[in-house]
């Protein structure tokens, strides 16, 4: 039996333990191999002690927010991705969701879900509504006016409940920018999984938005994304795994999972000219803080 270091397609092996605890912004233990139990307490080892678990979509969401009530060091946040939104819409025929073939349900089945979402999102351990926002990546024209019609009114409900707004943006920086302007932002607003330059980090910073990143800023061709860490405010920044996603070098590829973020912490402490526990600290106050915990 190969070994977790040896294997290249298993799971990475554990890093070394962080010193100072920090959270997981945003990840998806539904995704994950394992039991919810296994993967924190793998997280715990290495100190990872807190993780935000994200919902993709109604059943998703419903299942973040149980998870967050069964365990002290899970929260939730609830939404509908941006790429669910044109499925419900205009239907889903691939299954490409998880979730079989759909049919069209028009907005009044957009509706009905966002309705859910609402609900989910009153609930003392949802933490946050998200991810939400855009993606041109997966999604074309024809899909975005329902991304967009998602989007303001997760950003409805954040602001109604006073949770905390998690951005999804893909291939979409000024129109998010733009929609979040026109809407006005809830008090406390995380880009996850960063991806913009350095410019719109310094927007990002002047609106007073957390910028939360994921192992992706670790790859080669990611130096946009160090430069936009170098210039984001300490006080601003998050860490993630995104995972099953975006596993840090040199283990792209395999499998993600929380115990992986020091791999990140340390990969941004070096980009920033940090100490590791000063960079630690400032993530687990920043966590804290834009989750409301």
């Amino acid at each position: 039996m190969p070994s977790q270091a040896s294997d290249k397609n298993g799971p990475p092996p554990l890093p070394e333990p962080l010193r100072v605890p920090v959270a997981d912004s945003h990840t998806h233990l539904d995704m994950q191999s394992g039991t919810v139990e296994e993967g924190l307490a793998r997280a715990a080892s290495v100190g990872v002690t807190t993780v935000v678990q994200v919902g993709c979509d109604v059943k998703g969401s419903r299942w973040a927010a149980e998870t967050a009530a069964e365990h002290a060091s899970v929260h939730a946040a609830v939404a509908l991705h941006p790429n669910e939104a044109p499925r419900i819409v205009g239907g889903d025929p691939d299954g490409w969701s998880r979730q079989g073939a759909r049919e069209p349900g028009g907005d009044a089945a957009l509706d009905e879900a966002l309705a859910e979402i609402d609900g989910l999102a009153a609930l003392a351990h949802v933490k946050g509504v998200g991810e939400t926002g855009l993606d041109y990546f997966r999604t074309g024209p024809e899909g975005r006016i329902a991304q967009e019609r998602s989007f303001r009114a997760h950003i409805e409900i954040a602001k109604r409940h006073c949770k905390t707004l998690v951005i999804h943006d893909r291939d979409a920086h000024a129109d998010v920018l733009r929609i979040l302007e026109e809407e006005g932002a809830p008090e406390r607003t995380v880009f996850h999984c960063y991806s913009g330059d350095a410019a719109m980090a310094e927007t990002c910073a002047r609106a007073g938005y957390f910028m939360s990143f994921a192992g992706n800023m670790t790859f080669k061709n990611a130096q946009p994304l160090r430069d936009a860490l170098a210039v984001a405010p300490l006080d601003l920044v998050l860490v993630e795994t995104d995972a099953p996603f975006l596993t840090p070098a040199p283990y792209r590829g395999r499998p993600n999972a929380p115990y992986l973020v020091p791999i990140t912490v340390r990969a941004m402490a070096a980009v920033k000219g940090l100490e590791e526990d000063v960079l630690a600290e400032a993530i687990a106050r920043n966590t804290a803080r834009a989750f409301d915990y």
